[in-house]
């Protein structure tokens, strides 16, 4: 596997899979999408216990659609993961297939940096679909409603979201510990060359569980630092815990960062964190700037990269002030000692923060007449350039090869599996145990 495989790819695997193991697997529309598109599910195994594997949460991280067909293939070779088990396997094997496709153009390479940020896209929050609206009144999308579904019918033991790092390293998140993770999490990182992170942004306020493994806290609003968007929302990842499902996220890095595993206390982080802070104000200030001077004449079919470009810029300038040291350091207690990890994951997404509308606009541009706007369109590339010029020569990002992102993906997923498969030992003509 030396590429990612494209939505219909992925679609395609799964029906030869059926057609070479008739009794063991089937496939079944769960759902549509916002634009028509058939949700589809892959179940193996004859158990009557559950697992669900999601896939394509997030449109712009594509390693769960090999990792899915990679699992499916082994849960049908090996009885030991189905019958051993009293377990069936579930593969929802795209959740946003609208967005995914809006990815294609930098799947199949050449994976470079610059290359993935020009053809990058990713909705707006509101429009990812493991999040549930908190607003009152506010409309829940097809593709969450299937998921809700798919959930509530399954009852999961285990359920595992597969995302993706653009840039840093691997690490997991899990509704509460299991047994042996964090020693398979570090076992798999060594083999597989993958940087393992351990202190990532998305998780200054979960606890460590381990190197690179990290318990979600139950959504609670207002508790969270402002930043953490995701950690403050209801989502998906808790609907089927009253059924006594243990989620887990499952993070595998496309460019990795071997910095981000550096779990020193950092010296002095006030310098750094002032940079990061006014590098983020001032880049955010430019790229309103160029959008500004082209905003109006924006053909209306750009208004899918629009949406979410504006979104981080509108977001930018107040991570800006959290990151700035007056307000990250004034109440220690809010924050864990920062390490030269953490303080890496926050140059990481000061940059990606401008990255993503840089090209989400070019993306937007390029929806209209060539040539028009050749001057913003420079500034946009030039940006692009320097931010990827960034993470490549300043802090030696590195292209971690698709074969390696989808075995540490399913590893991941293997080591949850097994340290939750012995909850429910199963015997050859015992009674099946119930699901849930």
């Amino acid at each position: 596997m030396d590429r990612f495989p494209r939505v219909d790819e992925v679609v395609a695997g799964a029906v030869d899979l059926t057609e070479q193991h008739p009794q063991e697997s089937r496939l079944r529309r769960v759902g549509t999408s916002r634009s028509g598109e058939p949700l589809w599910l892959l179940s193996v195994g004859r158990g009557s216990r559950n697992v669900l594997i999601v896939a394509g949460p997030h449109s712009n991280e594509p390693a769960g659609g090999g990792s899915v067909l990679s699992l499916a293939r082994r849960a049908a070779a090996d009885p030991r993961l189905c019958e051993g088990a009293d377990t069936t396997w579930n593969f929802l094997l795209c959740l946003d297939p609208d967005a995914a496709r809006l990815n294609e153009g930098w799947q199949s390479g050449p994976y470079e940096l610059d290359h993935y940020y020009r053809q990058f896209y990713r909705p707006a929050f509101a429009a990812q679909p493991e999040w549930l609206p908190d607003e009152s009144g506010a409309a829940r999308l097809p593709e969450t409603l299937a998921l809700l579904a798919v959930q509530d019918e399954l009852k999961p033991y285990l359920q595992c979201s597969l995302h993706g790092v653009e840039v840093g390293g691997g690490f997991v998140e899990v509704t509460r510990p299991l047994d042996g993770l964090a020693v398979r999490v570090a076992q798999a990182a060594r083999t597989l060359n993958v940087p393992l992170e351990v202190g990532p942004y998305d998780t200054l306020y979960m606890p460590t569980l381990g190197p690179g493994v990290f318990e979600i806290p139950p959504p609670k609003q207002g508790d969270q630092f402002a930043a953490i968007t995701e950690a403050a929302v209801e989502s998906t990842w808790f609907h089927p815990q009253p059924y006594g499902t243990v989620t887990a996220v499952v993070e595998a890095p496309m460019w990795g960062i071997d910095s981000v595993a550096d779990a020193t206390p950092h010296p002095d982080p006030r310098p750094e964190l002032l940079a990061i802070s006014d590098g983020l104000r001032e880049r955010t200030l430019r790229l309103e700037a160029l959008l500004d001077r082209v905003r109006h004449e924006l053909e209306p079919r750009a208004r899918q990269f629009l949406v979410p470009a504006e979104e981080y810029l509108m977001v930018s300038p107040a991570l800006a002030d959290a990151w700035h040291p007056d307000a990250a350091l004034s109440e220690p207690s809010r924050l864990p000692t920062l390490t030269r990890a953490h303080v890496m994951a926050l140059r990481i997404s000061a940059r990606r923060l401008t990255l993503r509308p840089a090209g989400l606009l070019l993306r937007a541009l390029a929806a209209g007449p060539a040539g028009r706007h050749q001057a913003v369109r420079d500034a946009l590339g030039a940006a692009v350039a320097d931010g990827c010029a960034e993470y490549e020569r300043r802090h030696g990002a590195r292209w971690i090869p698709v074969r390696d992102q989808v075995e540490f993906q399913s590893r991941m997923v293997l080591a949850a599996f097994e340290a939750l498969a012995p909850l429910r030992p199963f015997t050859a003509g015992a009674a099946p145990c119930p699901p849930g």
